[in-house]
Parts: C-alpha cells; structure tokens; sequence
C-alpha cells in the first residue's frame, strides 16, 4: 500500500487489508456492483491500475489473473430497483459491505479500504480513500472485477433491449441513450428516479 496515506498508522497496523470498490454510480440504468478483494504478497501487481484507464481487453486479463490468484474475492450487484429505493449512495455502500462479507466469510480480514470518501458500515476498521482506485492495489483489483462484471451484465441487458444501445454506453447518460429514451421511453432498466431520467421523460412524473 501507499506509504504516508494515512500517517497516523503504521503499515503493520493494517493486517489483511481488503479493498472494494464499485461500478455504476452514474448510469441512467442498469445495476451498480461492487467488489472486494484480498491480494497475496506474491500477486503481480504490475497488472493493475485504475479500471478507468485500461483497455476493455486488459480489464479482462487482469479479471482473469485476479480471480484466479487473489486470496479471495466477491462480486456483487445490485439492480435498479434496488437504487430507486435506497438511493444510489446507499446502494453503492451496500454493495460494497456484502462482497467484504462475502470475502470475510473465506478469509480473515482485518482493514476494509474503499473508493471515495464515504465508508460502508462493517465490523472491522474501515477507510475511505479519495481516488483510492489509483492509489492502492486491492482497491484497483475490486474495481476491474466490478467494472468486468458490470460490463457484462450491460452486454446481457443490450441483446434485450437492443434499440438502447447499452453494449456501447453501458447505461450512461450519453447522448445516444438519451435519445433512445425520448424515443422509446424509458427501458425497463432505467433508474426511474435520478433526475436526469425525469428531465428526458417528464411526462411520466
């Protein structure tokens, strides 16, 4: 881990530390998922960066060596409806604490380290890191995982519903989707309660 993130705790401090992250906190539509991890010392770590600034086909390698040298790891997704009901915020923190209780339940854990700048609610010492998806190397781990699983659940969701064009913009906000939601209405994907999902349909508010 980064020297110096956190002055007031020394490295051994930390123990087994497990990163998480999350994908999908912007969409219009689609799920927001989450996942954790737990790295061996021996892990290459070379293959990681932040999830954002890889390509689609190193996303994948590094998926595949992740998942198949981490100590542990969890995926977790959690659907549209659930985001229209909780928020996005919760759901994102809620994704985040079931793939860490998910690790916990294979591997003892001793510190949680999170993108962003807030933290989920978990029995062990949690620390939200700012950017930590290019700053430390489980967090960049669960981030690829969530961005690969995410991506692909998109792709399922595109063979369905086609006309909306997830498989290029995975539920973002673009121009082309918003197009196809004046369109087509809203699909039966889209988080109906963002607001940017209201200015595009307001006919149904």
């Amino acid at each position: 881990m980064e020297n110096g993130l956190f002055p007031d705790i020394s490295d051994d401090d930390y123990g087994v530390i497990c990163g998480a992250d999350e994908a999908g906190r912007g969409p219009l539509a689609g799920p927001v998922t989450a996942a954790a991890v737990v790295l061996p010392p021996t892990f290459p770590f070379e293959i990681l960066n932040d999830s954002k600034k890889m390509s689609e086909k190193q996303r994948l390698e590094a998926e595949r060596i992740i998942k198949e040298k981490a100590v542990a790891w969890a995926v977790v997704s959690l659907s549209h409806k659930v985001i229209d009901r909780i928020n996005i915020l919760n759901a994102s923190l809620l994704a985040m604490k079931m793939a860490y209780s998910k690790v916990s339940k294979t591997v003892h854990v001793d510190t949680l380290l999170v993108d962003g700048n807030k933290k989920p609610d978990v029995d062990i010492p949690v620390h939200a890191v700012v950017k930590g998806d290019a700053k430390i190397h489980e967090i960049m781990a669960a981030s690829i995982l969530a961005k690969t699983e995410r991506d692909r659940i998109m792709m399922l969701c595109d063979a369905r519903w086609p006309e909306y064009g997830y498989a290029k913009h995975k539920g973002y906000p673009t121009e082309e989707h918003r197009e196809a939601i004046r369109k087509y209405g809203p699909s039966p994907i889209e988080r109906m309660t963002f607001q940017a999902l209201k200015d595009e349909t307001p006919s149904l508010f």
